[in-house]
């Protein structure tokens, strides 16, 4: 296997040949920037870990049934690293696969990736239709009405919160300003804002 680490480039070109889903490509968006967000806040690799966080549900439209096991195969394919593949797959940990997070990467996307689905959620029901002017307040009101966005598991956001060693109102907030740098491109800048 090559150590030939990926270009950004390279992850959303194998992102999109894979998924033609706007809502997954948005969700892959998403997820690319809040890992990026919080990579610069703990100090580690914002391109690293915003491609991780790119290609992390690579396989998803394809082969929903085989969820992770098909990323680590496609990655494998392309050469990628060990390191970045193991780190994608982590996310899938106690629901399709056994791959614990053990890096603060791993335990990152862990936490964040179905958290994005919940603040994309309250975005979408607020008047502004933005995250531009969402608050942590806001989804946690939200967290409690377990009919409101009843797939999104809050078992596995708790789990990611107390695997980083992170409040959940801190975690929450770092996803919001995480998601507000691609607020346009997955259609959450709102309405009528102008920031």
């Amino acid at each position: 296997m090559s150590s030939r680490v990926p270009s950004r480039q390279e992850a959303f070109s194998l992102l999109t040949e894979y998924n033609k889903n706007q809502g997954l490509i948005k969700h892959a968006l998403a997820v690319e920037a809040v890992m990026r967000y919080c990579a610069g806040k703990r100090g580690q690799d914002e391109e690293k870990w915003g491609i991780i966080g790119l290609i992390h549900d690579l396989d998803y439209e394809q082969f929903p049934d085989q969820h992770c096991r098909k990323t680590q195969e496609i990655l494998q394919e392309h050469g990628w690293p060990a390191e970045y593949i193991r780190a994608a797959i982590s996310h899938g940990w106690g629901i399709c696969n056994d791959v614990k997070p053990e890096t603060e990467l791993e335990k990152t996307l862990f936490a964040v990736d179905v958290l994005t689905g919940l603040v994309v959620a309250t975005a979408l029901v607020r008047p502004s239709k933005s995250v531009l002017d969402l608050t942590a307040r806001s989804v946690k009101k939200k967290w409690k009405d377990k009919a409101f966005a009843a797939g999104v598991d809050r078992s596995i956001i708790q789990k990611g919160a107390e695997m980083l060693g992170v409040e959940l109102s801190e975690l929450i907030t770092d996803v919001i300003i995480g998601m507000r740098d691609v607020a346009e491109e997955i259609g959450l800048k709102g309405q009528g804002t102008d920031a």
